[in-house]
């Protein structure tokens, strides 16, 4: 997996100790045990600082019940390891401006965190259920204040780190639960007087965030509306493949980038390896602290796309995919151990 790898070259040149131990999820998992989340693997991560997750999904699954198939497993260990707030980087990489369907002058300078509230809402919301005899389907979307708050609180202070402005999305012109999620992130204003916030309906917010991108900062989302807008900003980077995620909040901080497993291509070295090592990046920052090797690796990933290396989702226009999974990984790697060697003396200096 090219976030392992990732970090195990920032061990390796930045002088650090990192242990690993590897556990099943998903459809693997099915495969060995039966289970798309055995206890076993909880109990592994449970033990751990951080873990890493790679793509849980098969189309050959797709015969099981919802709560039987791989992607149970991931609501699962969420739920497990406690984590509440996932956050999405969208970053609009200059290199790869001509993949985005969005004008250059539009995407230039995008630098967007999204703050997914991701434990409640109509995902875990009772009641839940399909009556097939009566054709009839109901999820419940809920949230207490409480929820709201603690998610609001991390949006607040990454926005207090970053560029100072919070985007807050609901859909308050018709929905209760949004009435209350406005007026509890309200609350958190007096905590933060230097952070500015703006309120969107999801609605405006999708269509703002592909017209004005920059304007947007850190944007706080309910769980349903921030799986939809952190997936509509890959317009944004031109690909899925270049966002990582991480999971935090919790027992221990959950990190995985956030494309599926695209079972279509396994195997055939087309998957673009960048969100996960950017995820890699994430896991240094928001679990170790080491908030200078986070940026030697995402400078990496800068430079090898500067000089023009692309895998098949990210080659657009002029430029043809010259690269295959493991060449792109390998090309990061080494831009990787220059970026901390240069840090390294001009630290020294």
């Amino acid at each position: 997996m090219k976030l392992k790898i990732a970090l195990k070259a920032v061990a390796e040149f930045g002088g650090h100790d990192f242990t690993f131990s590897e556990a099943l999820i998903g459809g693997v998992a099915i495969t060995a045990t039966g289970t798309p989340l055995p206890q076993s693997t909880i109990d592994v991560c449970l033990e751990s600082d951080a873990v890493l997750l790679g793509a849980v999904g098969d189309n050959k699954f797709n015969h099981l019940t919802p709560d039987k198939r791989p992607e149970a497993g991931l609501l699962q260990i969420r739920q497990a390891l406690g984590g509440f707030a996932n956050l999405r980087p969208a970053v609009a990489y200059p290199a790869l401006s001509e993949n985005s369907p969005l004008r250059p002058e539009v995407t230039k300078g995008a630098d967007i965190l999204f703050v997914r509230e991701l434990l409640g809402g109509l995902y875990f919301g009772q009641p839940r259920w399909w009556d097939k005899e009566k054709q009839e389907a109901i999820n419940t979307m809920r949230y207490t204040r409480d929820e709201v708050l603690r998610v609001g609180r991390i949006a607040f202070e990454l926005a207090h780190k970053r560029r100072k402005k919070l985007t807050s999305v609901d859909k308050a012109n018709v929905l209760e639960v949004s009435q209350l999620w406005r007026a509890a992130v309200d609350e958190l204003k007096a905590e933060y007087p230097d952070v500015t916030v703006e309120h969107q309906l999801v609605d405006s917010m999708a269509m703002h965030l592909m017209n004005v991108p920059r304007n947007f900062d850190v944007v706080l989302t309910e769980n349903l509306f921030g799986d939809i807008l952190s997936d509509e900003s890959g317009i944004i980077t031109g690909s899925l493949g270049m966002l990582p995620s991480a999971t935090i909040g919790g027992k221990v901080n959950l990190y995985e980038p956030v494309h599926g497993s695209a079972p279509d291509i396994a195997g055939t070295g087309k998957a673009n390896p960048l969100g996960a090592i950017l995820t890699a990046a994430m896991v240094l920052r928001h679990s170790a602290g080491l908030e200078r090797d986070a940026k030697a690796i995402e400078a990496a990933v800068t430079k090898v796309l500067d000089a023009g290396h692309r895998t098949a989702d990210i080659a657009r226009g002029n430029t043809a995919a010259n690269v295959t999974t493991q060449q792109m990984g390998k090309l990061v790697h080494e831009a990787l151990a220059q970026s901390i060697d240069r840090q390294d003396s001009m630290h020294a200096v």
